[in-house]
């Protein structure tokens, strides 16, 4: 019995891996024997097979489509094949027509084939320069009939021809010139056209919210853009902007002291290249950054020291006005000293005026010798910078080479970057320094004199003197 119903089993597992991925049934009631088993694996099997020989009939069928849809586009490419063999002999035949016919226009042309080949040559060339002019940021559009003209394989005309001389006298012209027009200018206006003024082709300076130089430049990144006007990146020192806000502002006819660039912009190009005080700071490095936290730190103490300086001479100087001793001033101190032993030896109250004095002197002195210390560590760090750019510097010239100098150029900053670094921090720490021991020794002497009055009010009044 048992073999018999492993047997019905595989016979159910084989029908059922037969008939593949059959769409699924309905759920049906559940097999209560083995007859009924037996008999539901039989009809799985005839169905399995019925379903087999109907997609085995569509497949013959569509077979035969195929076939006839290959045959079809095989028709469609010999016919398109035989249309490029004509539309290749047409092109030949005219290319061959075309070149007898651009030798009969040689011929014909004799020797003003040559004078209209230079014409062209010419307006190719000053149509390039026209178009990078600034001049064309106010005239836009005058090089495309220069460029036209120069591509142009007919003759040109008379009108065609006087264009290249009438353009060049409008160049001349315009270069002589100093106009403000409205125009658009990337980076200004969101937009909006802004008034710039043109130093005949070699500067131009906007205003939007203040003077800014704008330059006539193409764009790198998309090659059909043409020229526009846009803000130049790093704009050139203050003297300079304000040379050009006094050429704004000057009246027609007024003379005036204005920036021009002779290179047409080579000049204020470079700007860009010109690192600002934060990228000269970043390429001190390490030491730079050490540098300036020993400058910030030392400069706070510095003049929290100064300010607690003037208030304790402020309660010195307040005090000698008063004849009541007051423990919120060194000189008050000082006087309750003398109180505390007033009817005591003269040796004694000595003794004890110099020993409040002593315990107010370190009061005044406190963080001097800190700010001495800042004051000369800064200028040796500077140094070790210096030391560590020229170890770079020297490890590139090992392993590059002494070519090309932008690869030093990174050492050799980093070592004058700490180098003015050492010294900006020192030359200030110096004078925090000797302001500060200034107003503590004058505050000690202060404290010393009217010690020295006391001790001696006191003796007279005891007929010691």
């Amino acid at each position: 019995m048992k073999a018999m119903f492993k047997l019905v089993a595989a016979a159910s597992l084989c029908a059922a891996l037969t008939t593949g991925s059959v769409l699924a049934q309905p759920e049906r009631e559940p097999v209560t024997s083995i007859s009924q088993l037996l008999e539901r694996v039989r009809t799985d099997s005839r169905d399995a097979a019925a379903e087999n020989q109907r997609r085995l009939q569509e497949f013959r069928s569509e077979r035969g489509q195929q076939a006839a849809r290959v045959a079809q586009a095989r028709s469609e490419l010999a016919g398109l094949e035989a249309i490029a063999r004509n539309n290749q002999a047409q092109f030949d035949q005219n290319q061959a027509r075309i070149e007898e016919l651009a030798a009969e226009l040689r011929t014909a042309q004799g020797s003003f084939g040559e004078l209209f080949g230079a014409a062209r040559q010419s307006a190719g060339e000053f149509g390039s320069l026209i178009e990078a002019s600034l001049v064309s940021a106010q005239h836009r559009g005058r090089h495309e009939a220069l460029l036209e003209l120069a591509e142009s394989q007919t003759l040109p005309e008379r009108r065609e021809l006087d264009l290249i001389w009438q353009t060049m006298i409008d160049e001349m012209n315009a270069q002589a010139e100093v106009v403000t027009f409205n125009t658009n200018v990337l980076g200004l206006g969101e937009g909006s056209p802004v008034s710039v003024t043109r130093v005949g082709p070699f500067d131009a300076f906007a205003q939007d919210g203040g003077v800014k130089y704008v330059v006539w430049t193409s764009d790198e990144q998309n090659q059909g853009a043409g020229y526009r006007l846009s803000v130049l990146g790093t704009q050139p020192p203050g003297r300079v902007m304000g040379m050009a806000q006094s050429l704004i502002n000057g009246q027609p006819g007024e003379i005036v002291a204005g920036p021009v660039d002779p290179s047409r912009g080579a000049l204020l190009a470079i700007y860009k290249e010109v690192p600002s005080l934060t990228e000269r700071f970043e390429q001190g490095g390490v030491v730079a950054v050490v540098i300036a936290v020993l400058l910030v730190f030392s400069a706070i103490f510095g003049v929290f020291r100064i300010v607690a300086l003037l208030l304790a001479s402020s309660g010195i100087s307040a005090q000698k006005r008063r004849s009541t001793a007051s423990a919120s001033n060194p000189l008050g101190r000082i006087m309750l000293a003398y109180e505390s032993v007033k009817d005591r030896s003269l040796e004694t109250i000595e003794l004890k005026i110099d020993e409040a004095i002593l315990r107010e002197t370190p009061k005044f002195e406190f963080g001097l010798n800190f700010l001495k210390l800042a004051a000369a560590v800064a200028p040796l760090l500077g140094l070790l910078g210096t030391v560590t750019g020229m170890i770079t510097t020297f490890t590139q010239i090992t392993l590059f080479g002494t070519g090309d100098p932008r690869i030093m150029a990174g050492g050799i900053s980093e070592a004058l970057v700490t180098t003015v670094s050492g010294l900006v921090a020192a030359i200030p720490l110096l004078f925090i320094h000797s302001f500060a021991a200034s107003f503590a020794r004058s505050a000690q002497q202060s404290l010393e004199e009217q010690a020295a009055g006391i001790i001696a009010r006191h003796a007279e009044e005891r007929g010691d003197a």
